[in-house]
């Protein structure tokens, strides 16, 4: 065994394409609760977590061949920013007003940095597939906590 003491946990998505045979849900359902998990305010990570923990469906693909990104947009609850960037720009902005208060922090400076770093990198991603209007940019002095 290897001695580590960060990582990931060896866990492993299903080899099968199929839904399992004891989880016994039809498509319909399964989109009728992202749906609803969607209504109640719960981005699509929660929503696969909720899905996993408290309905025991491991992956919402086998079941429906689509993706919870998918699902939400057919059914009109797909946020405008896509949750990875709107996360990325709340932690920049909890990191820019920290750094109003504490202009010495060089270690937040610098995490700041990456924050900001990785908030060009996935834009433009986001930009070339299509998710983000061409004319998009991120502001540090307009990010605020939302």
């Amino acid at each position: 065994m290897p001695k580590r003491k960060h990582g990931r946990s060896h866990s492993t998505r299903p080899v099968s394409k199929r839904p399992p045979s004891w989880c016994k849900y039809q498509p319909e359902e399964v989109e009728a609760l992202v749906a609803k998990l969607a209504k109640e305010g719960h981005p699509a990570s929660r929503i696969g977590t909720v899905l996993r923990d408290q309905y025991a469906i491991p992956l919402v693909k086998p079941f429906t061949g689509k993706t919870i990104t998918q699902i939400l947009k057919e059914t009109e609850l797909a946020p405008s920013m896509p949750e990875d960037l709107g996360n990325l720009l709340k932690r920049a902005a909890s990191l820019s007003s920290h750094m109003e208060k504490n202009k010495k922090d060089l270690h937040n400076k610098r995490s700041l940095q990456v924050v900001e770093a990785k908030i060009h990198k996935l834009s433009k991603y986001y930009k070339r597939e299509g998710v983000l209007p061409q004319d998009w940019k991120y502001q540090a002095k307009k990010a605020t906590i939302v």
